[in-house]
């Protein structure tokens, strides 16, 4: 837990705001919805754009060693029942030797909208928090709003190029079998391995391992190639310091390489 919670305070430090530098640099220049298109079946495709400064990166759902990940709160908005972010495909990015994951340029992040009614427009209105890098990290809460027209039916581009750039499935990227491990360590946390049977993904590997439980930590696993086989260990622990259960058929795997990236959801023990 010593080694958890220096790793957190890492990330606290990085994401302290330098007043001088947030005044005199928009790491974001323009965040904003873009309305989308109603579907056959009442649900909208939105998308939230960003456009990054030079330099500046943000960060994926599971962000890495170090970072944040985006928080959407749409509590403002209306005839809205729920909201899916649909990721596209992330990047590796080193920051003073550890590993992040995330984004740079142009962001377009596709939301999948349920309204209440699928038979009028639905009105978004909240905001996001982020992690923003360059030399340094720092938080920023964008505010968003915008309309969802339930005439709408025209595709946009932006949105369906990000749609299609998402990592494989296992079946697609030719994933044989995947096995979890999992054996007790010290003070009720978990030390995990994956083997998982696949084709290289090219270059050095990168595994991302999450838990549908959000109050468990999972350090950024160790990687090797033995074979046809990837194995990938880690150590998990619940924030508060003690004991949990882990659903391993919950568990989602992503590997990073430099031809694909791979989602894995779901790993069996055996």
């Amino acid at each position: 837990m010593k080694h958890l919670v220096s790793r957190l305070l890492a990330a606290t430090l990085c994401l302290v705001p330098l007043p001088a530098l947030t005044q005199s640099m928009d790491a974001v220049t323009s965040a904003r919805v873009l309305p989308g298109w109603r579907l056959a079946d009442g649900t909208h495709m939105a998308a939230l754009e960003l456009r990054l400064a030079p330099g500046w990166k943000t960060y994926w759902r599971a962000p890495g060693d170090i970072g944040i990940p985006p928080r959407f709160d749409w509590r403002g908005s209306r005839n809205l029942r729920g909201i899916e972010v649909q990721w596209p495909t992330p990047e590796r990015i080193d920051q003073g030797g550890m590993t992040a994951i995330g984004y740079h340029g142009t962001v377009v992040l596709p939301l999948h909208v349920l309204a209440q009614s699928g038979a009028r427009d639905v009105t978004l209105s909240g905001s996001v928090d982020i992690g923003v890098c360059r030399d340094v990290c720092i938080p920023m809460t964008l505010s968003l709003s915008g309309d969802l027209p339930v005439a709408q039916s025209k595709r946009d581009a932006r949105i369906t190029a990000a749609l299609a750039d998402r990592p494989l499935t296992a079946d697609e990227a030719g994933v044989q079998r995947v096995r979890c491990i999992v054996t007790p360590g010290k003070k009720g946390d978990l030390h995990l391995r994956a083997e998982l049977s696949m084709p290289p993904s090219g270059g050095p590997e990168t595994a991302v391992i999450e838990a549908s439980d959000p109050n468990i930590w999972i350090a950024q696993p160790r990687t090797a190639r033995q074979g046809n086989t990837l194995v990938a260990e880690t150590r998990l622990a619940h924030i508060e310091g003690r004991p949990f259960a882990l659903d391993r058929s919950k568990l989602r795997l992503t590997i990073l390489g430099a031809r694909q990236v791979v989602d894995i959801k779901g790993c069996p023990g055996g």
